[in-house]
């Protein structure tokens, strides 16, 4: 919701105005001061702190009414982001918030609000989201904060410049006019569903709870769906749906669920029942809302893109992606290069220690009573000071323990040199002083690392791997810690994962053992063996371990001694973590040095007191302290309470952390307030350093006479070429850094060009900071080729000629020298990101972030930065946590207006903007988020995310141009012209002198009346029922007679019949008495809802005047449930065939011609269109005889089939070829397979089938029923050694990936892996393919699945990038020849040209069947003719587009054979960027994207892809899915998403054939019938 600057009455009863609240007193002052700290630190709910402040101000509740509401405006209060609406649940309105007023910067906020003040016109659609989604969201967020050690972040610091002030649009008018679109739709866009229930093919039902009580969401209803209706109608209906085949008069719409059912696109408009679905110009029904979401997304892509791009780079093949060009007019350096800068020299010191442990030495023998470290409690008392006496024996017994009393086998365990690890927790300051102490004088490398609190820490296993790979055996730690460990069964401590077995040492007193007399550590002078081993993770997540020589730890402690001017004795306030980097080097070892006395303030401490290390500097009188600008920004929050302390005595105050660009704030603000306690400005001491390079800068002490600190003002565009200019005139996008003071002393340092060679910069000119010291780190252990990039570094001049003879190392901090020697540091290499060649710093993404409204939604301002490699190009992507109060409408709208400011500020744009539930980001060990280990979640699909905005459309400027097509001439490329034919008919000498297949079975049943043609089996595998020639004949005369006294010659009649002889049986009674058969799957009786409408159409359009069926189903028609689908009065004359009667039969009746109609074949299209075809008598013969004749049928054989017969090849091989060819089938109902997987193949078995016929949903069945079982089937004598030929019949591309791992799996039980094939059929020619018995086998070719977008084919080997493997569809039939068009021109295409099959044999289908006989419609469909080359011959297009190949095989004849490749429907190409995409290559791709997906489908919406993925797995997976959808489509396809729908299993509708229904799906999504559990509009 927008700002709102509310005067309610409501509000002011909450809002203690400024003048209100110095009525109240100190007292509750003060307590709403800690409440409202509470609440921004998220220690308290919402809920819990709004009951505590009512009671704290009901006393003064009427003195607050009386306010003039006229104060509030002026004093700007601002009301909470959530809009205040009348009984909503969201009252939850807080004062200014405290966190917001730290620190004005006014500066940068403005430059955030300027920035989305420019944009306030743009709308985006808001995403749609199931009721369960959004309710999981806040149960996960309201988990209480963890107390770990992880709970507060540096994500909470802000930067200068860029802190909201608590109006974020002050003088912007009023900004709630601002209405977002996505408001007007409040109201629906929570649950795709408004019903109660959602209707799933599983029951599940969600119930909604939409806050239906608020008339603003009602009216926002009310408005949406006008505001939508009008839109859609406005502009919608230029995009049309692709023509329905059918032409039916009446559209009808019926959208299938799983259970496979014929269904039809497009119903009459009395069957639907939605208010709001309106239809656009071609009937297709859409519901207002997701269209008009839709349009809201075309508007956002309307914007002008970036400027264009003008060259190429080539990506191995014609596909061009742009490359980036360099703009000419962007900053370039244009200074001197820089020399190299020298710190001063380090002094001499008399009586200067030779080492660090000699230091030790000395204090403890010399000054044994002087405090070394004072460790604290959570309440800030002192618990134990450490004396250097006792810090000297303690560490001795430890050393002589370690190196004397641990053995293995008689063995010591551990010899000088050994690593070993130091596990202490970050509350046990003095435990670790001793133990790294006792490995330092025993002389083994102590590597400290975290305490692994669970077995999953983030990083814990790249922990692992350093410890393991610096060949750690033993770990140290303290009692109370390893107690804490979690333990394996044994009782031991567990084994981490990635951990290599360690031992586990308690170094408490008991354990520990005094040495001998004549026992002394040695203490030798510093040498260049490693002193100790600080880990560090990178980038990537992987953590090395850098070696700290023990010259270099004794360098370093000289140089910060120098640096900082440390003296004996002074007292030192620590808050930093002392086991790494600047804790460890001031705290533990440069303190020893000098004999400081250090108190140590624990993080969890800070936690509890933020104020602790203030009062310690106070009460010690300290003169340092060590801290991070986090601290310091804690501390403002809490410091009102103290009156009395004072920050006098500090001479130092060190921000560790002064190189981030929030630091800078953070100092600033600090000073503001506690200039007044004593704190002197000049005392502030930010200081740059990175593991490798230790203290790389510090801004030195006043005392030491150096020249004032600087600041400068950067120009943000500047920076991302890498060039300073100060900014003058644009105050947008600006970045404000401080100093970091002068070069160590004795250090050499310069700035180098980031990537390649390592050029000096020239000085104005940003790069990575390079230094050349005695103490800086000196190598990753174990990884010579990195330690030699970045210890070794050698820079050059731009002559080429090296600056000096000393190695430097690399920083990692990125930064230049400004004047006065001062160094500046803007970012480091683990936030640099570098997008079309421009780099920006995530911490400034973030800073920017942050500054709209920070603290109102970001929960404690928990935000990760990083970029992820999409297409060639880094793309950023923000997650940030958002409060668990926090609306949806609050989330989006936030999201959006992030969105604007990055683009403004930064101009980048954002690929990626996530956001998830409070406390869910993994942590670093102290605070801060773990950015790697988010990085990996979120492209691992395990960020749970419950908001998603993805913009691909704004930062994708890299793809391919679209393409132009090219008139083509009457050229054939290639090498020859691409047509094939199978075997000739005419020589094949076939004894069948019958034209009529009803005459084949009188023949039959008079010559062999007792061979049995079929067997039908039932689930259990036995026989239900057979049929001799004399059976089915005698069944046949007795329909006919039924028949011929009610219906005339030629009268269509519906047969609905289950799969079995009944069936077949009634199909040969109806050629029998003259009438035309129409085989109609019966409906489902648990889902009339959905089938029954389809038995209904296709009775209407076939013009049925009879429906012959069982007794079962004749009830079911007429039934009180059937009424409910369709109208049950307007059904036809229905005959039940269980008990015709044994009449005489009168004269059969022959037809005058052969070319008269036999049948008709309705199906329904993969598009989802119903299609029915008339087979004449002639092709139906014809077709018989091509199948006997490529599968060399005879009597003899038997032949499985696990088919549907009710269209295409599996009626034709039920009804057909047994009565024709004389073999016998085994028939097995598909849906006998849902009982018992093994069912077909047991049966295949059982009678040692040689040929076999089933359909994808079969084999997909016994892949996933049986893949686990083959081991029993083999143990009930399942073999398959004798199946010859397992023919798929499909009318599609052959799915490779599924008849390869059906052959797999049952290979084990004896199939041939040649043996599996596929079949190719459509509507104008059910049989063109099919492998048949002799032949080669089918071969498979890999082709480049780019060139085939341009329609070309180019073969490439397997595995290479963008191969598609295709299979052959089987052999062309007897009789059939192939030729393949160019569907515009329909001139003959080359062999290396993707174009459409056509096909010309003598049992194509004669046309469609149609209603008010449209036949010239699709009169090119069945009879056309090249535009060149054979004008002669007749074709029919199959509408599939398709390439033939000449293989090096030979067929029957001796001739080479020419293998047809089908590779998708002509309907279902994605036309895109002028390029033709076929859905399944992007489904392929999107189902490998992730473990969850369970089966995908897209389609295009007004050139927009939409991608349907059904969710196998939790719903908080649901987002996951969005952003590694948008990935993969753009990295192997070159193609935006623009809409990514989430759904249940089940919802993708699938037909008889187990193909995809992507027009039903469309239809359903656009008519918002899917129930969504997430639907995500790409921006």
């Amino acid at each position: 919701m927008a700002e709102r600057t509310s005067t309610g009455l409501l509000t002011m009863m909450l809002e203690p105005t400024p003048a209100v609240a110095m009525t109240l007193p100190a007292e509750v002052r003060e307590k709403l001061a800690e409440l409202e700290l509470e609440l921004s630190e998220g220690d308290i709910t919402q809920k819990g702190y709004e009951k505590k402040r009512g009671k704290l101000l009901a006393p003064y509740v009427p003195q607050i009414q009386g306010v003039d509401p006229s104060l509030q405006i002026d004093n700007r209060i601002q009301a909470s982001s959530q809009a205040v609406l009348p009984g909503s649940k969201h009252n939850k309105s807080r004062a200014a918030n405290t966190r917001d007023e730290r620190f004005r910067s006014d500066l940068h906020t403005e430059a955030v609000q300027a920035a989305l003040a420019k944009y306030k016109e743009r709308k985006m659609p808001m995403p749609s989201k199931r009721r369960s989604v959004l309710v999981q969201s806040s149960v996960e967020a309201c988990t209480p904060p963890d107390t770990s050690s992880a709970s507060e972040d540096e994500g909470s610091l802000r930067r200068q410049g860029r802190l909201a002030t608590s109006t974020p649009y002050q003088g912007h008018g009023h900004p709630a006019v601002e209405h977002w679109f996505n408001r007007v739709i409040q109201g629906s866009s929570t649950s795709s569903s408004a019903s109660s229930t959602s209707s799933h093919p599983g029951g599940r039902s969600v119930t909604t709870t939409t806050n239906t009580t608020s008339h603003a969401a009602l009216n926002a209803n009310a408005a949406a769906t006008a505001l939508a209706d009008f839109m859609a109608h406005t502009q919608l209906d230029n995009h049309s749906a692709p023509p329905d085949v059918t032409g039916l008069s009446e559209r009808s719409s019926l959208h299938t669920e799983r259970p496979q059912v014929a269904s039809v696109r497009g119903v009459s408009r009395g069957y639907i029942h939605h208010t709001s679905v309106m239809e656009t110009a071609d009937g297709v029904p859409v519901n207002s809302r997701v269209s008009s979401k839709i349009q809201q997304l075309l508007n956002t892509l309307k914007r002008p893109k970036r400027p264009p791009l003008r060259e190429f780079f080539v990506d191995d093949f014609e596909e061009l992606l742009d490359v980036q060009q360099a703009d000419p007019n962007q900053p370039k350096p244009e200074g001197q290069h820089m020399s190299p800068l020298v710190g001063e020299p380090l002094g001499v010191v008399n009586n200067w220690p030779p080492s660090l442990p000699a230091a030790l030495q000395r204090w403890g023998t010399t000054q044994p009573k002087s405090p070394c470290l004072t460790g604290l409690d959570n309440a800030g008392k002192p618990v134990y000071t450490l004396t250097y006496g006792k810090l000297w024996t303690r560490s001795q017994k430890l050393a002589y323990t370690l190196l004397n009393k641990l053995s293995t086998r008689n063995e010591p365990l551990l010899v000088p040199g050994d690593r070993v690890a130091l596990v202490f927790p970050n509350n046990d300051p003095v435990m670790f002083m001793v133990a790294f102490y006792g490995c330092l004088l025993a002389e083994l490398v102590p590597v400290p690392i975290e305490v692994p609190l669970t077995r999953k820490d983030a990083g814990s296993q790249q922990i692992g791997f350093l410890l393991g790979s610096c060949g750690v055996t033993l770990a140290l730690t303290t009692d109370a810690c390893q107690k804490g460990l979690p333990k394996a069964q044994t009782g031991e401590v567990a084994t981490f994962k990635g951990w290599p077995r360690l031992l586990w040492f308690v170094t408490d007193g008991k354990h520990v053992v005094k040495p001998p007399k004549d026992w002394h550590p040695p203490i030798r002078e510093a040498s260049n063996d490693i002193a100790y081993i600080e880990y560090k993770t990178s980038k990537e997540g992987s953590t090395m371990g850098i070696t700290v020589s023990n010259s270099a730890m004794l360098a370093h402690c000289h140089a910060l001694t120098q640096a900082c001017g440390y003296t004996e004795a002074e007292t030192i306030t620590n808050v930093l973590d002392f086991k790494r980097e600047a804790g460890l080097w001031h705290g533990v070892l440069t303190s020893v040095m000098n004999r400081m006395h250090v108190i140590s303030i624990p993080y969890s401490l800070m936690k509890v007191n933020p104020l602790s290390w203030i009062q310690k500097v106070h009460i010690y009188k300290a003169r340092v302290a060590v801290v991070k600008s986090r601290d310091m920004h804690w501390s403002l929050l809490a410091q009102r309470d103290q009156r009395d302390i004072s920050l006098s005595s500090l001479r130092m105050l060190i921000v560790a952390d002064g190189a981030n660009p929030w630091s800078i704030s953070s100092c600033d603000a600090f000073l503001n307030v506690f200039q007044a306690r004593g704190l002197r400005p000049e005392v502030i001491c930010p200081c740059a350093s990175s593991s490798e390079a230790m203290t790389v800068a510090i801004r030195r002490p006043p005392e030491m006479g150096v020249p004032p600190p600087g600041k400068a003002v950067l120009s943000m565009g500047g920076l991302s070429h890498s060039v300073i200019r100060v900014d003058t005139e644009e105050k947008l996008s600006v970045l404000t850094v401080q100093d970091v003071g002068q070069v160590m002393p004795g250090a050499l340092v310069c700035v180098v060009r980031v990537e390649g060679t390592p050029y000096l910069c020239q000085t104005d000119e940003v790069g990575e900071i390079c230094v050349s010291s005695g103490c800086t780190g000196v190598a990753y252990y174990g990884l010579p080729g990195m330690t030699k990039n970045l210890f070794e570094t050698i820079p050059v001049t731009s002559s080429g000629i090296s600056i000096s003879d000393r190695p430097f190392t690399r920083t990692s901090l990125l930064g230049f020298v400004g004047p006065d020697s001062l160094v500046f540091i803007v970012g480091k290499m683990d936030g640099l990101m570098v997008v079309s060649g421009r780099r920006h710093n995530a911490d400034d993404v973030v800073a920017t972030a942050l500054a709209v409204e920070p603290m109102k939604f970001v929960y404690r301002g928990r935000i990760a930065v990083f970029s992820v490699s999409v297409l060639h190009d880094e793309r950023i992507v923000v997650v940030a946590e958002q409060r668990p109060d926090a609306s949806e409408e609050d989330s989006f709208q936030w999201m959006s207006r992030v969105l604007q400011a990055i683009d403004s500020i930064h101009q980048v744009g954002v690929y990626c903007l996530a956001l998830v539930p409070a406390n869910t980001l993994p942590k670093a060990p102290l605070g801060g988020i773990h950015i790697s280990e988010t990085k990996q979640r979120f492209l691992e699909g395990a960020l749970h995310p419950c908001n998603v905005l993805m913009c691909p459309h704004t930062c994708v400027t890299n793809l391919p141009k679209p393409r132009q097509k090219q008139p083509v001439g009457n050229l054939v490329a290639g090498k020859r012209i691409a047509q094939a034919c199978g075997r000739d008919v005419a020589q094949l000498e076939d004894n069948d002198q019958f034209l009529y297949i009803q005459d084949v079975l009188q023949w039959r049943a008079q010559a062999t009346p007792d061979h049995s043609l079929f067997l039908v089996l039932n689930a259990k595998g036995t026989v239900a029922s057979t049929a001799t020639c004399l059976q089915l004949h005698k069944r046949a005369e007795r329909v006919a007679t039924a028949l011929m006294g009610r219906l005339n010659t030629g009268d269509h009649v519906a047969l609905v019949y289950p799969p079995g002889i009944d069936l077949i049986a009634t199909f040969y009674g109806c050629l029998y008495a003259g009438c035309v058969p129409v085989t109609v799957r019966p409906p489902h009786p648990q889902n009339l809802a959905t089938t029954l409408p389809t038995v209904k159409m296709i009775v209407e359009v076939s013009k049925s005047v009879c429906i012959l069926t069982t007794q079962a189903i004749m009830k079911l028609l007429k039934s009180k449930e059937a009424a409910a689908a369709v109208d049950v009065k307007s059904w036809p004359m229905v005959l039940d065939t269980d008990d015709l009667p044994r009449k005489k039969s009168p004269q059969m009746y022959k037809p005058p011609t052969p070319e008269m109609l036999a049948y008709l074949d309705f199906s329904v299209s993969t598009t989802g269109i119903l299609a029915g075809v008339k087979m004449s008598h002639t092709a139906t013969s014809a077709l018989c005889r091509s199948i006997k004749l490529q599968c060399e049928l005879y009597p003899s054989r038997q032949i499985a089939i696990c088919l549907d017969p009710y269209c295409g090849l599996g009626f034709a091989l039920w009804c057909l070829c047994s009565v024709y060819s004389g073999h016998q089938s085994i028939l097995v109902p598909p849906l006998e397979l849902e009982s018992n997987a093994s069912l077909w193949l047991a049966a295949v078995s059982q009678y040692k089938v040689r040929v076999t016929f089933c359909s994808y949903s079969v084999m997909e069945m016994c892949t996933k029923g049986l893949g686990s079982q083959t081991e029993a089937l083999r143990l009930r004598n399942v073999n398959l050694s004798c199946v010859r030929t397992c023919m798929v019949v499909a009318e599609e591309r052959p799915r490779i990936a599924l008849t390869q791992s059906f052959s797999k799996i049952f290979k084990d039980l004896g199939l041939s892996p040649r043996a599996v094939s596929t079949t190719f059929g459509c509507r104008v020619n059910v049989a063109i393919c099919l492998q048949g018995t002799a032949g080669p086998d089918p071969s498979t070719v890999y082709v480049d699945m780019r060139a085939l977008r341009h329609d070309r084919v180019r073969l490439v080997e397997r595995g290479s990038p963008h191969s598609l493997p295709l299979m052959e569809s089987g052999k062309i039939l007897p009789g059939v020849k192939v030729i393949i068009a160019n569907t515009e021109t329909k001139g003959p295409l080359g062999d290396s040209h993707l174009g459409e099959i056509w096909v010309s044999s003598p049992h194509n289908a004669t046309g469609y069947y149609t209603v008010y006989g449209e036949e010239a419609l699709h009169a090119d469909h069945f009879n056309t003719t090249l535009s060149f080359g054979d004008t002669q011959t007749v074709w029919a297009r199959t509408g599939y587009l398709g390439f033939l190949r000449r293989t090096e095989l030979t067929d029957a004849s001796g001739e080479r054979h020419d293998a047809l490749y089908v590779v998708g429907s002509l309907d279902e190409t994605l036309e895109l960027r002028g390029m033709r995409y076929h859905p399944i290559d992007i489904e392929t791709s999107v189902i490998r994207s992730h473990k969850s997906i369970a089966e995908c489908a897209v389609f295009t919406w007004t050139n927009l892809l939409v991608v349907v993925v059904e969710l196998e797995g939790s719903e908080q997976e649901a987002l996951d899915l969005v952003a590694l959808v948008t990935n993969v489509v753009l990295e192997e396809h070159y193609l935006i998403v623009g809409v990514v729908v989430v759904v249940d299993p089940g919802v993708i509708p699938i037909n008889s054939r187990g193909e995809k229904q992507r027009m039903h799906l469309r239809d359903g999504f656009l008519a918002d019938q899917l129930d969504p559990i997430y639907v995500a509009y790409n921006m």
